[in-house]
């Protein structure tokens, strides 16, 4: 969960969720939304990547990546459950 909670740290990281909340993107098309170098933005790419809150796939000389609303999920139950705002059965 570390590593869920530093990539959401950024927010550029965040901006890149934001983005893949619609649908799958292209390493190319994410990177149209920023003013950054290429390994900067694939740095962030490889952060969300390993934190598991998105997932990537090759496609020829393209990478698609898309959000993995799993590990998304565990992270706001995680932040819930900090906050005392577990969901109780009853």
């Amino acid at each position: 969960m570390n590593k869920t909670f530093k990539a959401l740290a950024h927010p550029v990281r965040r901006q890149i969720l934001g983005l893949l909340r619609s649908g799958p993107m292209i390493s190319g098309d994410i990177a149209g939304h920023f003013d950054m170098a290429w390994p900067s933005l694939t740095n962030h790419l490889n952060v969300l990547k390993d934190a598991g809150l998105v997932h990537s796939e090759r496609f020829g000389t393209q990478i698609r990546y898309r959000l993995n609303a799993g590990a998304a999920e565990e992270a706001i139950a995680a932040i819930m459950a900090l906050l005392g705002k577990e969901e109780k059965d009853g």
